[in-house]
């Protein structure tokens, strides 16, 4: 008998809707971090980290360059004849093909893939959120609580607070009360979507709750523990932690990577974050480039002057070109003589000569200000942009746009254009 004392179940099946055009054609832990990373990669490396060798991934939307990028588990040393890694999409049952319709729905109908390992324990993570953290001491702390369910928390400011799960605990750290998205949050001690369960407590809710629609883990599972008399803990994580669910907090977390003092250390010998690697070239920088306090890519070309920004793999920056602020993501091509402001620039972009993006006043965008703002450009990926192009700021474009898309070659601030055929 196949025997685990902790297996981990990642979600990883989310569209990211806030991401906007990010993620039209791939799931949100799919999305390129970092210069070189996916966002997926850090859940996983905290797992073989932390000694968790087998780990379900748990994919639906978009997931063909995820399902790629993981392949096998070579990268993360998850390719394991017992354990390892499994992407586990959706299937066809007896009553017909079943899609994931919640968090804990996804986890329900992959019971036989828990079963099959006889665990103790089942370690429950979202698969977009950049983080470094130690799993294994978390279980020590579950195990030594004799909880039966511990909830991974940490301090937010109250006025982010109805954005998760609060909850009010005593001085031993045990779960008084629970609120799920409160509208008038009482306290600020918010879940990070990271669970422990006794197996044998999980799997009693899952089936207790199965016929609920849309079942969720903050809605449904983790009141249903409560009202049954479960014992609930919160271990409490002091360290860097970022959900990048929208386009300004991912903006962020990239830029925060290249402080003169970072918040978040990607150089730690001692927790390495892996990734799946590229066959690349050294980067090559011309005798008329500057890069300054910025993160390049291997493989990448820079002819022109870049400035506190995070370039990927593979990408080429033109001659007298100026990048500031921004995220240029892996095999994108940039012309000469541009000037790029504070522009998220997705994968295999084709930017012509003489294109300026992030210029002007900021003006709210006119199809979805609640994703396009803070006076951020967004491209999505294999868009191409034509020569002489002028673009404001909180635009998005998205798709093979010609001259005679731009009115005087020009997108106002706050435009958006996005190509019959592509999808928001």
């Amino acid at each position: 008998m196949i025997k685990k004392e902790m297996i981990a179940m990642l979600l990883a099946g989310g569209q990211g809707s806030r991401l906007g055009v990010l993620t039209a054609k791939m799931a949100k832990p799919a999305v390129a971090f970092g210069g070189k990373y996916r966002i997926i990669d850090f859940p996983l490396s905290n797992c073989i980290n932390s000694g968790v060798d087998t780990v379900g991934v748990l994919t639906q939307y978009q997931p063909l360059r995820l399902n790629s990028h993981i392949g096998i588990g070579i990268p993360w040393d998850l390719d394991r004849n017992i354990g390892g890694v499994t992407v586990l999409p959706p299937y066809e049952g007896p009553r017909g093909s079943e899609w994931y319709t919640g968090t804990a729905n996804a986890i329900y109908q992959n019971l036989e893939y828990m079963e099959g390992y006889h665990p103790d324990y089942v370690l429950i993570l979202s698969g977009d959120h950049i983080y470094k953290m130690d799993y294994e001491t978390m279980l020590e702390f579950h195990k030594s609580s004799n909880a039966e369910v511990t909830i991974a928390v940490m301090q937010v400011p109250r006025e982010e607070a109805k954005r998760f799960g609060i909850m009010t605990v005593d001085e031993k750290n045990r779960i008084l009360k629970f609120e799920e998205k409160p509208e008038n949050p009482s306290g600020s001690l918010a879940s990070m979507g990271i669970y422990i369960f006794n197996w044998k407590t999980l799997k009693k809710a899952l089936i207790a709750m199965a016929d609920q629609p849309a079942l969720d883990f903050g809605k449904h599972v983790i009141p249903y523990c409560r009202k049954k008399g479960a014992s609930l803990f919160a271990y409490e994580f002091t360290g860097y932690w970022k959900d990048v669910g929208t386009l300004q907090s991912y903006w962020e977390a990239n830029m925060e990577l290249i402080d003169i003092v970072p918040e978040f250390n990607l150089y730690e010998e001692y927790w390495k974050i892996y990734t799946k690697s590229e066959i690349q070239p050294p980067q090559y920088f011309s005798p008329d480039s500057v890069v300054e306090r910025s993160i390049i890519g291997e493989g990448t070309d820079i002819y022109g002057k870049v400035y506190n920004s995070v370039v990927g793999c593979g990408v080429t920056i033109g001659r007298n070109t100026v990048v500031r602020d921004s995220i240029i993501m892996n095999r994108t091509q940039i012309g000469d003589d541009c000037e790029l402001y504070k522009a998220i620039v997705a994968e295999e972009v084709r930017i012509g000569n003489h294109v300026r993006l992030g210029v002007g006043e900021e003006t709210e965008n006119d199809t979805a200000p609640h994703i396009y703002n803070h006076g951020i450009v967004t491209v999505g990926d294999r868009s191409v942009i034509p020569n002489g192009i002028t673009v404001g700021k909180n635009t998005v474009i998205f798709g093979i746009t010609t001259g005679a898309d731009y009115e005087n070659s020009f997108l106002a601030g706050g435009k958006t254009l996005i190509k019959a055929g592509e999808r928001q």
